[in-house]
């Protein structure tokens, strides 16, 4: 059975996906955040640190944005067990440079249940950086921050399973600019 491909829907059921935002507003939240960090961060230099595989196209995006001198390096954790549901944490990537005395951005592409963020933060500051700070390009409606604040978000989205610009369901569908969410078949 071929898979739908449309603007709006696609996918195959149960795992069809409908369009939830488009390329022009994620590009349009994401220079945002790229405007304070290059104001925040303009004579840092900072590490833009990325948590795999999701955060790669935002952190693409973002450092074309930012266009001010950083270098890049990347964490890989494991959190998911399938493609929908969150499993235990554990290390599976860890930076290659040393981050002492540094300002470090964690890069993310989705914050959801906030399971990470205190893992992340923990362990960059474990590697005694200047600051550490955390980006997100989505953020959920249901996240709140306990202790592990998200200081810059390109935009809150709803609880919902979403997939595209770096997003994906059992590693499918990541290339999609826009964002789709989960269709509910009845």
């Amino acid at each position: 059975m071929a898979q739908v491909m449309s603007s709006e829907i696609i996918g195959i059921g149960p795992h069809r996906f409908k369009m939830l935002i488009s390329r022009e507003t994620i590009q349009e939240h994401l220079l945002q955040v790229a405007d304070r960090l290059r104001e925040d961060y303009r004579d840092k230099r900072p590490v833009l640190v990325g948590v795999l595989n999701g955060c790669f196209i935002y952190m693409a995006d973002l450092i074309r944005a930012l266009n001010i001198p950083c270098e890049v390096d990347f964490i890989k954790l494991s959190s998911y067990r399938d493609g929908m549901s969150s499993g235990d944490l554990s290390l599976t990537k860890d930076v290659d440079m040393d981050l002492t005395g540094r300002h470090v951005i964690l890069v993310e592409d989705i914050v959801d249940t906030g399971k990470s963020l205190g893992f992340l933060r923990q362990h960059m500051q474990d590697k005694n950086p200047a600051s550490v700070v955390m980006t997100a390009m989505f953020m959920k409606h249901c996240f709140t921050a306990v202790g592990s604040p998200v200081e810059y978000v390109g935009m809150e989205i709803p609880d919902e399973f979403v997939i595209g610009y770096g997003l994906d369901y059992a590693q499918q569908w990541r290339q999609l600019p826009d964002l789709y969410a989960l269709v509910e078949d009845k």
